[in-house]
């Protein structure tokens, strides 16, 4: 079964999609998460590009991807709870700048973001299946690593 247009993301209170919802402008997703640049492997310094990030998606009403806000707050060697902290503190002041802001289930079209060579985005990924029941395409929220598939009832496997 093919991804859809947009995809449908559950709303799941003290879950990971916890921060997901309506506004006065549409739709939003936000996320506390770590990401790893692009094309980086397992070495040493791992604790060094490990990066937190304050994430704040933000889409219209029928899941056009409007823009996103991301800032990274520190890395594990500096300190992974002060950087967590910190992100967590950025992103309420976000959150609290939205308008009419309620968290409820939402459904967005793919997108993809790059920052500081990281990939943030909703991105249609094909996984190899046998056609047969096996699924052969989804769509996975990176760097958050939630993936989305049928019967797409919003549910995210990890």
């Amino acid at each position: 079964m093919s991804v859809p247009e947009v995809v449908p993301i559950a709303y799941e209170p003290d879950h990971r999609t916890s921060t997901i919802g309506r506004w006065d402008g549409g739709q939003f997703f936000a996320s506390v998460t770590a990401a790893f640049p692009e094309g980086w492997t397992m070495d040493d310094d791992w604790r060094e590009r490990k990066r937190w990030y304050a994430v704040l998606h933000r889409f219209d009403r029928a899941g056009g991807h409007l823009g996103s806000s991301i800032a990274s707050t520190g890395t594990t060697a500096q300190g992974e709870r002060g950087a967590i902290d910190a992100a967590d503190t950025l992103l309420d002041g976000w959150l609290d700048a939205l308008p009419g802001r309620r968290y409820e289930s939402i459904a967005i079209a793919p997108f993809a973001v790059r920052f500081e060579g990281a990939l943030f985005g909703l991105v249609v990924e094909d996984r190899g299946g046998d056609g047969e029941g096996g699924e052969t395409e989804w769509a996975e929220l990176h760097p958050d690593g939630l993936g989305f598939s049928a019967p797409w009832d919003g549910l995210y496997d990890t």
